[in-house]
């Protein structure tokens, strides 16, 4: 019984030699090592302050003189965001963070490349969702006049309305989910994007006290425009739809950015 059971171990040890050799041969293919997740991002409001993104529009316009609209708050980032505020182009209103930042340098997405976004937000009911655009985080290609990417957006169609993630190329709908029961609670998303230029893919995911809202994917979808990619998070809105613009905030916490290695 024991010399059967030494030839039958000699046995299996010779064929796995056998497949590691042919695996070794040339133009043998090699099984590829599980892809993981990197933390590159991780930043912690009462240490780093504003100095985790790369840069900070504040009421760029300097249409409310001494008011302060973005700043770390405990273990929080706080946008407010006031009526009488105006942005550049006196149609809109824009109190935005944009990049992100660790170790002194610029974190940038390039294409090919995946990325995570996790993070958790509480969106008040004075936020309101809008007929035209009230952005609350967009991937975009540094530079003016440059179109984001991708936005999570409050959209209002009809007496409907919902917070909602497209592709801006070829006007893609990721998913979207009914706001009103979202507001005035924190709750978790996620933002997965493989970069590419007609072949990338976003993945998007909203839970609420630990229950999964939604979780949806778009594949071949068009995710890069040029030189590099970086978020923003902050309030963007037009002031299109008078009727639900209020002073208002947004607040973000445990911001983090993983990516695929």
């Amino acid at each position: 019984m024991t010399d059967a059971r030494e030839f039958s171990r000699r046995t299996a040890l010779s064929l796995l030699g056998g497949a590691a050799a042919a695996l070794a041969l040339p133009g043998a293919s090699a099984l590829a090592a599980p892809l993981a997740w990197q933390q590159r991002w991780a930043p912690v409001p009462s240490r780093d302050g504003l100095g985790a993104f790369e840069g900070v529009e504040d009421d760029r316009a300097n249409s409310h003189p001494g008011a302060k609209h973005i700043y770390p708050q405990g273990d929080t980032y706080r946008f407010d965001m006031h009526k009488r505020d105006r942005d550049t182009s006196t149609d809109r209103q824009r109190n935005e963070v944009r990049g992100m930042r660790s170790g002194g340098a610029s974190v940038d997405l390039f294409q090919g490349q995946t990325w995570r976004f996790t993070y958790s937000m509480y969106i008040p009911s004075s936020l309101k969702a809008t007929t035209s655009f009230t952005h609350i985080m967009q991937t975009k290609m540094p530079g003016l006049g440059s179109a984001p990417v991708t936005v999570m957006s409050l959209r209002r169609r009809g007496s409907r309305s919902t917070i909602e993630f497209k592709v801006t190329e070829g006007d893609v709908l990721v998913g979207d989910v009914d706001l009103a029961p979202l507001q005035n609670k924190w709750i978790d998303t996620e933002v997965e994007i493989k970069v590419g230029n007609g072949n990338g893919s976003v993945r998007w995911v909203v839970r609420e006290g630990g229950r999964t809202v939604i979780d949806a994917r778009k594949s071949n979808v068009d995710t890069w425009l040029d030189d590099r990619l970086r978020p923003k998070w902050g309030i963007y809105r037009s002031l299109n739809d008078s009727a639900n613009i209020n002073d208002t905030y947004l607040l973000l916490r445990n911001l983090k950015a993983y990516q695929q290695v």
